[in-house]
């Protein structure tokens, strides 16, 4: 496995976010985690990029503990985050918000391949490139936001709440990208997502949380079959 999650618990005060949550990604799979607002999704994703910090549990990356381990450290192991709402810098440009993705790396990459390969993945950063952050749509910045997590060349991508505010035009394409980029680049995913129907069609297997605990998990082509899962997630 890349990423092993045991018996994660996280709180805030004295709320408990996330309860005993355990949950696993092989290299290559793309996994979902799905649930309503406020089932500790985002909250897991925080701990396994180590902004968040657990209360206790284990998380392993590449056979190593790495529960102690500072955000920065486990950037630098591999591991990116596409964070909600895209929260890219507004007061840079769309090329130095793309830079700042390998800020602090010791390791040497090829980043003009790499930034052009993105421009190509994504044309209008190519067209943008010398405008502020601030003057792209909510579509464009949540472009933005995904390839300066890609321009290191993560071999973990975190994506969180992909699909918030935007318009479901948008969401499609973003889906797509997201499964082009497991399927033809290989690229390991944890996806965390509201949207429970688009997650699952994308994704192999999911995990679906509620109130913080892990109320299910199996393939995704299972979970879109269960009665409870599509009463009260899919809407059907």
């Amino acid at each position: 496995m890349l990423l092993e999650a045991h018996d994660l618990s996280i709180s805030y005060g004295d709320i408990r976010a996330v309860n005993e949550v355990s949950f696993s990604i092989d290299r290559g799979e793309l996994i979902s985690i799905i649930g309503a607002n406020g089932a500790g999704k985002t909250s897991i994703l925080g701990s396994v990029m180590g902004i968040i910090p657990i209360r206790s549990g284990d998380i392993y990356y590449k056979d190593k503990n790495i529960s102690s381990l500072d955000a920065y450290q486990r950037a630098r192991s591999g591991i990116r985050l596409v964070p909600e709402r895209a929260r890219v810098f507004p007061r840079l440009t769309v090329y130095e918000n793309l830079m700042t993705g390998i800020h602090g790396l010791r390791k040497k990459i090829d980043w003009r391949t790499n930034i052009n390969w993105l421009y190509e993945l994504f044309p209008i950063l190519r067209q943008r490139q010398d405008q502020g952050a601030s003057t792209l749509s909510g579509g464009e910045q949540q472009q933005l936001a995904i390839a300066r997590a890609l321009i290191s060349g993560p071999e973990l991508l975190l994506v969180d709440e992909v699909s918030m505010g935007l318009m479901p035009k948008l969401v499609d394409r973003v889906f797509e990208l997201l499964q082009k980029l497991n399927k033809e680049n290989g690229l390991t995913i944890l996806l965390v997502e509201q949207n429970a129907m688009a997650s699952l069609e994308i994704s192999k297997r999911a995990y679906v949380l509620e109130t913080g605990t892990c109320a299910y998990e199996g393939y995704s082509h299972d979970l879109i079959e269960d009665p409870h899962v599509k009463d009260v997630y899919l809407g059907q």
